[in-house]
């Protein structure tokens, strides 16, 4: 089922996100449903918080879905090292059509329970950490739009102010005026 995707200024968006305590058939649908969101809208990744449920979940496919096999479930994670650096473009479907760079780490280890709850642990570079990371950050309720400079931060929160008298950005149910 494809969940509505909660947008900016949300406040589920910053809101911590709890832990998993037991991995049941709610949270299988929960990772299935992100999963097809997050393909539907043509992402890369999603977590919980982003439709509206605040608990420690991410799906993660840098392929959009071309190479299913990459796709990641991801429960609990946490980044146990870091290492190097890297700056990009990143955007966010909570954030839609605005894009900046941001700097990242170009390295992390990552680990987390998979969805038979199981303890996983990997290496991610490039591309996909950039990716882990952004993830993970919602966990946090942290937006990358919070790793910007202040100056184009504003310049966002602008845009979107704009957009949303427009009724260019999402409806009533999904932004607060």
């Amino acid at each position: 089922m494809i969940r509505k995707i909660h947008t900016f200024p949300d406040d589920v968006l910053r809101k911590k996100a709890q832990p998993v305590e037991n991995i049941d058939v709610e949270i299988s649908e929960l990772l299935n449903d992100m999963t097809e969101t997050m393909y539907n809208q043509k992402g890369v990744g999603l977590a919980a918080p982003q439709v509206g449920v605040s608990l420690r979940v991410v799906v993660i496919d840098t392929t959009s879905g071309e190479q299913p096999d990459t796709l990641l479930h991801l429960i609990n994670p946490e980044i146990t090292s870091a290492e190097g650096d890297q700056t990009g473009e990143e955007g966010c479907l909570s954030i839609p059509g605005e894009y900046e760079p941001v700097r990242r780490y170009s390295k992390v280890t990552v680990k987390a329970l998979n969805p038979a709850g199981e303890e996983i642990e990997f290496d991610a570079e490039g591309f996909l950490a950039r990716a882990v990371q952004h993830e993970l950050d919602h966990l946090e309720g942290v937006l990358f739009i919070d790793r910007i400079p202040p100056y184009k931060r504003d310049i966002v929160k602008k845009h979107i102010k704009r957009r949303i008298a427009d009724g260019d950005y999402g409806t009533v149910e999904d932004v607060k005026s």
